[in-house]
């Protein structure tokens, strides 16, 4: 069974440090050393990714943040203020992939690199921060499944329940089931890094960030279906009836992206076209 011990870590006057901040400070450091080790391999520019981590992080939780907001404006419209307070939990994922891919886009036309090499690069680093930023739910008492009686029960404090589950303590912990996903996504990616590295043929530039999407994706359908606080299109949580799962939606997406992606390299023989420096030739590996 678990129980969390509440958001905040510490306390020292007006200052607060909460774990989910934490969690997320711990993710970046180890995503830059994590990437800028593996970018060396790959012989990138050095420093490319100490110069790209501060940007990527930065418009990632802003896209995270504004893609939450704008699907639950409702409980926003009133005190648009409360918006801001994104150390209180209330980010997607999906939003902010978006807001990442635009800005490495952009950064890698301005430093003239291959969007697909940096990608490639990045995408393990992407999955362990997820696997570790999950657990910031976890503190907060947010983003969990259906009430449950299973031995690994997630307790949830009565002011965290949905009113159409008050009378339940116990919940699927599905901030746990896609840490463990991604912790297992970020294994199997690292390895075909290590493959990459010594057959360049056998993954292509592209290739690791496709494997990326489909994986993440799978996972994530099955887990939304789980959790009683979706963002909804046409109902509202927690039920979601004769609505559209936003995340499963975005997800089937995604895993279609990453699948027409592999089949265009390895189907078609051909390499996915970079929307980096287009005057710059693809990378043999």
């Amino acid at each position: 069974m678990f129980t969390s011990p509440g958001p905040e870590l510490v306390q020292l006057g007006p200052f607060v440090l909460r774990w989910y901040g934490l969690l997320i400070a711990c993710a970046v450091l180890i995503g830059l050393n994590l990437s800028s080790r593996l970018a060396q391999q790959r012989k990138l520019e050095n420093g490319l990714i100490s110069d790209l981590l501060p940007l990527l992080v930065l418009f990632s939780v802003i896209g995270a943040r504004l893609y939450y907001v704008s699907f639950e404006w409702h409980n926003y419209s009133g005190n648009w203020i409360k918006a801001l307070a994104v150390w209180e939990g209330g980010i997607a994922i999906h939003g902010a992939l978006i807001a990442g891919t635009i800005t490495l886009i952009l950064f890698c036309r301005w430093r003239r690199q291959s969007f697909w090499t940096v990608l490639d690069v990045l995408v393990p680093s992407i999955a362990l921060g997820q696997a570790i930023g999950r657990w910031g739910n976890f503190f907060n008492s947010e983003a969990f499944g259906v009430p449950t009686d299973i031995p690994w029960k997630l307790f949830i404090p009565f002011a965290n329940r949905p009113t159409l589950y008050a009378s339940s303590d116990y919940f699927h912990p599905t901030f746990l089931y896609e840490s463990i996903w991604n912790l297992v996504l970020f294994a199997a990616l690292l390895l075909l890094f290590r493959v990459g590295l010594r057959r360049p043929a056998a993954l292509p530039a592209g290739a690791l960030s496709c494997i990326y999407l489909i994986g993440y994706s799978l996972g994530r359908v099955w887990i939304e279906g789980l959790r009683i606080d979706p963002l909804c299109i046409g109902s509202l949580p927690p039920a979601c009836e004769g609505g559209i799962r936003i995340a499963q939606l975005m997800s089937g997406l995604l895993a279609a992206s990453g699948s027409f992606g592999l089949w265009w390299l390895y189907g078609r023989k051909k390499k996915l076209p970079d929307p980096g420096l287009k005057t710059q030739a693809e990378p043999s590996s």
